[in-house]
This record gives C-alpha cells, sequence and structure tokens, in this order.
C-alpha cells in the first residue's frame, strides 16, 4: 500500500468522496479489524510527535547549572591552588552527591510525568468489522470511518462522509474563535485556508455540536497538527508558578546569608585576624551549608510524592502545582450525574397518559427484565401503549446495544442506552423498528435545546419522535385543554420528587413534501420514562467529611429541580424546594441577589452552561477557592476559570479533561476529598521543609557571627559546615517530604488562598530555633574549650551537638503547633529512616579513619555523649514552649489541640 497522501500536505479537501475512497482504498463501512492491523504496522501509531526523552547522563551534568554550585567550583579550584588538596577533595565529593540526589529525582519525576501522559490517552469511536467500537487515539489508521459526536476531540485528520449540524472548534489551528459548520458535499481549491475547508475535520480540535461520519485520511506525525507538533515538542516547558515562586525565595535567602558570609569574613580577616584564604573558604562554606538550595528539589518531590498518592487513589494530576491547589479549596461546585451518582441510568417506571403507572424490573444496560402493571402482565390496551412508547424510545435514539459472543454490548449516550436496554424488555429493538420506519433526518439533543427528534420514512408519510425534558416535550403536543398540559406537568413533578429522572416521549405525523422542522410541534404525548441514578458508594461520607473540613459543596445540575433535591436530600445539601434555585430564577436576578444567592445556596438545577460559568465566577468574587468538577464540552469554560479545573476520566469529554487540573479516573465525589486531603498534606509538607532547612542554616549563621563577635575561634571548619549540609540538606529534608498526613488535616477549615508560606507562625518558629542552636552551640564551645578541651575536640563535639541538634529538630517539624509527644515516631517510617541514615552517617565519620583525615573527627567519650544528647534535647523543651504559647494567643488557628 503506498502512503496515505503524496506528501505533507496532500490536498484532501479538493477529492470526490469517492476518489478518496479509492485512493484509501476502503469505503464507508470502514475497514476489518485484520485491515486496520495490517495498516498499523506500515503507518505506526497515531501519536503526535514527541521530544526524546532526556538521557540520564545529561540529567546528571544539568545538575551543575546553579550559582551556588559555580562558588563551590571556584572554592574547590583555590583549594587546589593553595594546596589544600583535602578540602577540595571533599567539595567535589559534595557536588557529586548532590547532582546525584537531584538526578535521581528528576529522572524519576520525568519517568512519572510520561507514565501520567500515558494514562490521558484520547479515546475515539470507529467502525470496524461493521460494528461500532471505541478504541484507543492511537489505534487509529487511514481508511477508518469515525463517528463524531459533541464534546469529541477528532482523532485524527478526518474526510466528512455525512454531517447533522456539525460544528468544530478549529481555533487551536486557525485561530478563528467561532466554530465551523461542516459541509461533506463542499469542494475547494488545493491553496485554500484550513478554516475555509468545511469538508474536513482536523485532528486535535473539537465538535462543539452535532454528529458526523468520516474517514481518516492522515495520522499521526502526518496530520495538520502533526506537523506543528514537530516543532513545539522541541521547546523547553515552563517551570510550574509555585516552583518559580520557590526559587525567587531561596534567591533572595542566599542574597541575605552571602551577606551574613560577607560580613563573618570581614570579622574574622580585620577582627580576629585570620588569613584572607581561609576566611574566603569558610564563608564560601558557611553560605553554601546556610542557603537552602535543596529547597526547590525538596519541594519537587513534597509536591511528586502527592501526585503519586493522588495517582494510587485515582487522581491524574496535569498541572503540579494542582496537587497543593486543590487542598486550598473553600468550595467546590460539583456535577450531580456520574459524579455524585453512578452513571448507569435504569428505566424503572413508565407513566402512561392515562395516568397508568408501570414498572420495569431489572438494573443496568443489560435488558435483563421486564415489563410490569400491578405485578403482572399488563393488559392488553396498556401492552399497546407501551408497545408504542417502547417503539419511540428505541427510534429516537443514538445509543447501540446487542450481543456479542453471548454477552450484552452497547455504546452511546447513558440515556440513549437505558432507554434501549427498556425497549428491549418490552419486546422492541432498535435495528427492527429501523427496518420498519427508515430515518431520513434528525434533530441531535442539545443542552439549550433540551429535546431530541428524528423523521422516519413511512409509506407516504413521514413519523416524528421525540424525546426530551417533560416541559420542552409537552410544550410540543397538542392538548384538549390547559389542564390536562398542567395535569401532565405536575405528574412529571411527582415522579421527579420520588427521585426519577424524567423524560416525556411524543410522536406525530407529517405530510412527506413537508420539510422536517427542526422544532416540531402538534404532536401527541405518549407518556412519561422514569429512570434512576443510584449514588455512588462513599459519597454521601465524602460530602460529609467536605463540609466539616470547611468546604461548602454546590450540586450545580442541569436536571429537573425536583431530581436534583432528591439527591440533595439524600447528600444533606438540602431538604425543601425553597433551598434550590434554577437557571429561571438565576436569570431574573440582580448582581446583588445572585451573589447572596450564592452564598445560601447548595442546590441549582435547570442551569445552562452560560449559568455555571457565572455562579463559579461569583463565588470567587466572593472570596471563595473555587473547585469545579465537569464531565461535557459545556462545562469546560467554567473547568477553564475556576481555580481548581477537576474532569471525569471515564465518562468525560476531551475538551473537559483538556480544560481540566486534574482528572478523577473513577469519576467519583469520594475521590475528590481523597484528591483535597493530598494537597493539604503535599502543602503541610513543604512547610515542613522549608522550617527544617531555614532554622538549620540560620542556626549556623548564628553560631559563626557570636563565635567571632565573642572573640572565639573559628567553631566549625569549613569542610565541617559542608558535612552539615550534606547531611541536613541531602538526606533529612528528602525524607520530611515523605511524612504522612497529620490525623487533623481535614478538620481545619481551608488555608486562605493568599497565605504566604513563610507566614508569621514559621516566621516565629525559625527565630526561636535557631536563637536555641545557635546561642546553645555557642556556650556549649566555650565551655568546651573553658574545661580545658583542645580546640580541635571542642570542635570535634560541636559538630556531634549540632547533627544532633538537626535530628532532634526533624521531630520537631513534624507538625507546627501539635505537641510532638502526641505524634508517635513509628507512624512516619521513612522520616525515621531518614533521620537515623543521617545518625549514621556521621557516627561512622567519627571512627572511619579517612573521614577523620578529611573532617577532623574523632570518637567521643560517652559522658560527653550524654551531655551533648541532654543540650540537643533543650531544643524540645524551646519549641514545645512556643507551641504552648502559639495555642494559648491563637486558639482558633491551632491544627486540633
Amino acid at each position: 500500500m503506498t502512503a496515505s497522501g503524496s506528501g505533507e500536505n496532500f490536498p484532501w479537501h479538493t477529492l470526490a468522496l469517492q476518489a478518496v475512497y479509492s485512493r484509501l482504498k476502503t469505503d464507508s463501512d470502514g475497514l476489518s479489524s485484520d485491515e486496520a492491523t495490517t495498516r498499523q504496522s506500515e503507518y505506526g501509531p497515531n501519536r503526535l510527535p514527541q521530544k526524546e526523552p532526556t538521557p540520564a547522563w545529561l540529567i546528571f551534568l544539568r545538575q551543575f547549572r546553579s550559582p551556588l554550585i559555580y562558588i563551590l567550583g571556584l572554592a574547590a579550584v583555590i583549594s587546589i591552588a593553595i594546596g589544600e588538596t583535602t578540602d577540595a577533595g571533599f567539595i567535589a565529593l559534595v557536588l557529586v552527591v548532590n547532582s546525584i540526589i537531584g538526578g535521581t529525582q528528576e529522572f524519576q519525576a520525568e519517568r512519572s510525568s510520561r507514565a501520567l501522559q500515558g494514562l490521558l490517552r484520547t479515546r475515539g469511536t470507529a467502525v470496524r468489522d461493521g460494528d461500532t467500537v471505541d478504541i484507543d487515539g492511537e489505534d487509529f489508521v487511514p481508511g477508518d470511518v469515525v463517528l463524531l459526536e459533541s464534546g469529541d476531540r477528532v482523532p485524527a485528520d478526518i474526510r466528512l462522509i455525512s454531517t447533522s449540524n456539525l460544528e468544530v472548534d478549529e481555533s487551536s489551528l486557525t485561530g478563528e474563535s467561532v466554530p465551523i459548520l461542516k459541509d461533506p458535499d463542499w469542494r475547494g481549491e488545493e491553496n485554500a485556508p484550513l478554516g475555509d475547508r468545511r469538508n474536513m475535520a482536523f485532528a486535535g480540535t473539537t465538535v462543539t455540536r452535532g454528529r458526523g461520519r468520516g474517514l481518516v485520511v492522515e495520522t499521526g506525525a502526518r496530520t495538520v497538527i502533526g506537523r506543528l507538533a514537530g516543532d513545539v515538542s522541541a521547546v523547553e516547558g515552563g517551570a510550574p508558578p509555585l516552583v518559580v515562586r520557590m526559587e525567587r525565595f531561596t534567591r533572595i535567602v542566599a542574597v541575605v546569608v552571602l551577606l551574613a558570609a560577607v560580613v563573618a569574613a570581614l570579622l574574622g580577616v580585620f577582627v580576629r585576624g585570620f588569613g584572607a584564604v581561609e576566611m574566603f573558604l569558610f564563608a564560601v562554606a558557611l553560605a553554601v551549608s546556610a542557603i537552602p538550595e535543596g529547597l526547590p528539589v525538596a519541594m519537587t518531590v513534597a509536591l511528586g510524592v502527592a501526585t503519586s498518592r493522588m495517582v494510587r487513589i485515582g487522581v491524574i494530576v496535569r498541572q503540579l502545582v494542582a496537587v497543593e491547589g486543590l487542598g486550598s479549596c473553600t468550595m467546590i461546585a460539583t456535577d450531580k450525574t456520574g459524579t455524585l451518582t453512578e452513571n448507569e441510568l435504569t428505566v424503572r417506571q413508565l407513566r402512561l397518559p392515562d395516568g397508568t403507572t408501570v414498572e420495569v424490573t431489572g438494573a443496568g444496560y443489560a435488558p435483563d427484565g421486564t415489563v410490569l402493571q400491578d405485578g403482572s402482565q399488563p393488559e392488553p390496551e396498556v401492552a399497546d401503549d407501551i408497545a408504542r412508547l417502547a417503539r419511540a424510545a428505541a427510534l429516537c435514539n443514538e445509543g447501540s446495544i446487542h450481543r456479542r459472543d453471548g454477552e450484552w454490548v452497547w455504546s452511546g449516550d447513558p440515556t440513549d442506552v437505558a432507554l434501549l436496554s427498556f425497549a428491549r424488555k418490552a419486546g422492541r429493538d432498535r435495528e427492527s423498528e429501523l427496518d420498519a420506519l427508515p430515518e431520513t433526518s434528525q434533530v441531535p439533543f442539545e443542552p439549550d435545546r433540551r429535546f431530541a427528534a428524528t423523521y422516519h420514512s413511512a409509506g407516504g408519510e413521514t413519523r416524528v419522535f421525540t424525546k426530551g425534558a417533560p416541559e420542552r416535550v409537552l410544550e410540543m403536543c397538542t392538548w384538549s385543554d390547559e389542564h390536562t398540559h398542567r395535569a401532565m406537568l405536575d405528574r412529571a413533578t411527582e415522579m421527579a420528587q420520588q427521585g426519577y429522572r424524567v423524560l416525556a416521549l411524543a410522536d406525530g405525523t407529517l405530510d412527506t413534501a413537508e420539510a422536517a422542522p427542526s422544532d416540531p410541534t402538534g404532536l401527541t404525548f405518549l407518556g412519561f420514562v422514569g429512570m434512576v441514578d443510584p449514588l455512588r458508594p462513599g459519597v454521601r461520607d465524602a460530602v460529609a467529611s467536605a463540609q466539616q473540613a470547611g468546604i461548602s459543596v454546590s450540586m450545580v445540575t442541569g436536571d429537573h429541580p425536583e431530581t436534583a433535591l432528591s439527591i440533595a436530600r439524600e447528600l444533606g445539601l438540602a431538604s425543601g424546594r425553597g433551598e434550590v434555585l434554577t437557571g429561571a430564577q438565576l436569570a431574573e436576578f440582580t448582581p446583588e441577589q445572585f451573589a447572596t444567592a450564592i452564598e445560601r445556596t447548595r442546590v441549582f438545577a435547570r442551569v445552562s452552561p452560560d449559568q455555571k460559568l457565572d455562579i463559579v465566577s461569583a463565588a470567587q468574587q466572593a472570596g471563595h477557592f473555587v473547585a469545579v468538577t465537569g464531565d461535557g464540552v459545556n462545562d469546560a469554560p467554567a473547568l477553564r476559570i475556576a481555580n481548581i479545573g477537576i474532569a471525569m476520566g471515564q465518562d468525560g469529554t476531551d475538551v473537559a479533561r483538556d480544560a481540566a487540573d486534574l482528572i478523577i479516573s473513577d469519576d467519583n465525589f469520594a475521590t475528590i476529598m481523597s484528591g483535597i486531603e493530598q494537597g493539604r498534606v503535599a502543602y503541610d509538607n513543604i512547610r515542613k521543609v522549608i522550617y527544617l532547612l531555614i532554622s538549620t542554616g540560620a542556626a549556623e549563621v548564628v553560631l559563626v557571627l557570636l563565635s567571632l563577635a565573642a572573640g572565639l575561634p573559628l567553631p566549625l571548619l569549613p569542610v565541617q559546615l559542608l558535612w552539615l549540609n550534606l547531611v541536613t540538606n541531602g538526606i533529612q529534608d528528602v525524607a520530611l517530604a515523605f511524612e504522612p498526613k497529620e490525623d487533623d488535616v481535614l478538620a481545619r477549615p481551608p488555608r486562605s488562598p493568599d497565605e504566604r508560606i513563610f507566614n508569621r507562625l514559621m516566621i516565629e518558629r525559625t527565630v526561636v530555633a535557631s536563637i536555641v542552636m545557635g546561642v546553645t552551640g555557642l556556650l556549649t564551645f566555650r565551655w568546651l574549650l573553658d574545661s580545658g578541651m583542645a580546640e580541635s575536640a571542642a570542635r570535634n563535639a560541636l559538630l556531634l551537638l549540632m547533627v544532633l541538634f538537626e535530628s532532634v529538630h526533624l521531630g520537631n517539624t513534624r507538625s507546627e503547633t501539635r505537641s510532638i509527644f502526641r505524634m508517635p515516631p513509628w507512624k512516619s517510617p521513612i522520616l525515621l529512616v531518614g533521620a537515623g541514615t543521617a545518625f549514621l552517617v556521621h557516627l561512622s565519620a567519627l571512627y572511619f579513619p579517612p573521614a577523620q583525615l578529611v573532617l577532623g573527627t574523632a570518637p567521643v567519650d560517652l559522658d560527653v555523649w550524654v551531655t551533648l544528647a541532654g543540650i540537643a534535647l533543650t531544643l524540645v523543651a524551646a519549641m514545645e514552649l512556643h507551641k504552648v504559647s502559639w495555642r494559648w494567643r491563637h486558639p482558633a488557628r491551632s491544627d486540633g489541640d
């Protein structure tokens, strides 16, 4: 077989449809599975060009691109120049170890990112072996027949065969903001602009309205968007905003610490008389030790850990910073169907025009059940009415349900499939009905239209069948009087109050010479169909958990007010009709009334996509940090404007997933609450890492400056400061990023979206901790010298004390206000391993001869061990006193104590 096109820009839009079939060696019935497999081997997967993964060696070298690394490298060169090869070797070791740690984390993050991309695959509907099948987007090949409907992402470049009101948003390719109405009969010049090629649908564009059937002509890199992606994939992505802010914060801290290092060097040279080279090396070591250069990496690890935890519970993170953002949301505007409920509709009740109630047995889409009147077979007259209703349900339908290999299989909209299942239970199937009444045209269902209709040839007449919202369909029917019309509306309301999703069905007859109207009238009402969609397991508890966490939950649905109220009652969101607002009511509100309604109301029904957008905007203006759930193309604007957009992974449309920050793989509201919990944990852990690094680095600066000002020898050598940096930043901060959740993480109110990470609480804790460690270290060093201990031995003991301080302080970081004694260490095994590893590394340095030579360490007597351990524990006492003070001063801001 030849390539699908004869070049990079083959003019498929200029060919007649038969010429396209001939060139691709296919027809309107599509390909067989065997032929599709053969073409897959020839053309390759339908995948956009991707940048090659960064090799591990380049990731390793990339870790050296940092001003701090340049400073260390300069210090190493100077050390070699003055004969201090030991210091130079140790600096080189620090560089290599830091590069290995950072490179490993970056490599794992890149690998995880690519794994997550595999979960975000586009799917589509193809015709294979005469059946409609749902396939992965990568499996489409030239010659495939594709079915498109509102909300779909076009999987490949397609030559359209037939359409029904098909409109496609091509703004991603052409910049044209208005969707393009497609026409399969259009043909144009070879050089026609993309936006004018109305017989084509291009990969990556989105169907905004209508239905279509088309033929795949180009896939993968040969598509229009594929050729663009070949250039785009080579561009480096930007860093997440939170990472950028933290890197900026690190630079500010670096400036402060470098100034402190310069002051220390000047004091040493001009006040104490130390050598300039010696103090230069010391100042460099002090700066490197105090600057939290590991903070961006540790923060990314914290977010990465949360991302991994979210994946395990079914939350796919598309934007890394959405992990932290989800934890700060104060309001969730959620869909009802498929998020709060199962989204497996089942027809349970019929209400005929004369008031007769008919029960339909069975559950789920499989048509295993029957139709009963008062527990037995319907009377003949009633059976005729049911058959007429079932015929309309089967014909005004775009779904499919049939047996394959002994199993029931289905495709299409859940409502359509539920109606087809009911029709089969009543003895009617769509295929037989279409044989008798061939379809000639249709009016597809759209949210703004609120009904669907199909037209069928019946000899010399045209039959019309319609379904939709009760109030809309009843308007299209003929009534003997208004009282009967209102009685039918009351009946629909009664069914909705019982928790049913209600559809009305009607039929009618047109003269064949009469054009099929887009809004039929003069129809005959056939009856109501009542469907149920039960709550998902765990949703009731999840909503209660959200409310306990201070998060407002609002149901925003296009469903009937009574149906929405029935679900809201089960969830505790509302108890009476007066607590539900409809789209019609919202349309009449003034801006002030609208704002008040957002604060007081938790259930919104029969709202349009524009009104959902208005609800989200009003909530944001009221100060809420809003998370929005959605699954349809009509939800995309609200998902985009939301602080956090959450799309459904199973039944969500491609455009909804593209607009979202997070994707819920199981479409379950309970999973969202688990994601919020992990978002709060990630934010907590970022604060803990920042506090650990800043407070220990500040303590070293305080120790050095006070020692020089007091006329004491240098308390620590440059290589010892570098050692502290390696032990602290290289092991303990990464371990802290894995800290599990605190018990009350969902019992706290949401944090303010404007809250600074380095807030008053952290500033107070940092000042207390750094002063306690720095001053206590100074006093201990002086006491050791005054007791007759040699200067080198005193430094060795002080170095051990600083390591003990860091190990003890790791426990203090586990909660900002909760006592360390109320947090068992065995609940954080990774932190225990991190602290233990850091301590054992230093312990080995006391006895390992090469380490003794480099660091100036030596074994310490038992009595010194005991004394230093006791001194280190004073830090616990100081931080516990601060926690008590904070809780007393800010009882409402304590996390549970």
